[in-house]
């Protein structure tokens, strides 16, 4: 009986486990850039589309609307629609895809909660990027377990920045040091947050 029951349980875990597999196999087919299609729909349009595909929403320049259906992007001419906003909560977003971010212009608020996959890679990519860095006004981090101090960090970077919204990330190590340094960076950046030490 008891080789029976192993024998059930390796099964159960050998099919959790390609699941597992499979579900992270087609998110990254997903997060996979396609440079040809953002040189002929445009960055915003390309990247809208990215983040669609990947579960997030994205709200465009002079729309109130969070945008979440991927077959109900706006059409028009080519440019129009400017993303403002991203609101990645529990998408697929992952750090080979934020190449789509690269040409975005008007971005002021990103919010990155419950993310699995957005690490420190993301955040320190995330940063790099010059459009960014000087249109990104706000941005939330919130229960993405893979984010360290060394990530928090990096958003020094985004020099515009105003407000950091912070909370549940358990791979803060040192709080303190961790937002002083952003202070000491980002003097008029206001950051709320809600960690444990």
């Amino acid at each position: 009986m008891r080789l029976l029951t192993r024998a059930v349980q390796c099964a159960v875990s050998q099919r959790e486990s390609s699941r597992r597999h499979f579900w992270g196999w087609l998110n990254a087919v997903f997060n996979k850039v396609d440079y040809e299609r953002i040189q002929t729909v445009g960055p915003d349009r390309a990247a809208a589309e990215w983040l669609l595909r990947c579960g997030a929403k994205v709200r465009f320049q002079g729309l109130d609307r969070w945008q979440h259906d991927y077959n109900a992007l706006p059409t028009g001419p080519l440019g129009r629609f400017k993303i403002q906003g991203i609101d990645a909560t529990e998408s697929c977003i992952m750090y080979r895809g934020f190449d789509h971010l690269d040409g975005l212009q008007h971005l002021e608020e990103i919010k990155l909660n419950r993310c699995i996959y957005i690490e420190d890679m993301c955040l320190e990519r995330l940063s790099t990027i010059e459009n960014l860095q000087q249109s990104l006004l706000r941005m939330e981090v919130v229960s993405c377990g893979n984010v360290t101090d060394k990530g928090l960090i990096a958003l020094h970077k985004l020099r515009n920045l105003e407000l950091l919204f912070l909370s549940d990330l358990p791979g803060i190590r040192d709080r303190k040091t961790t937002v002083s340094r952003l202070q000491t960076a980002l003097p008029k950046l206001d950051i709320s947050l809600d960690l444990s030490d």
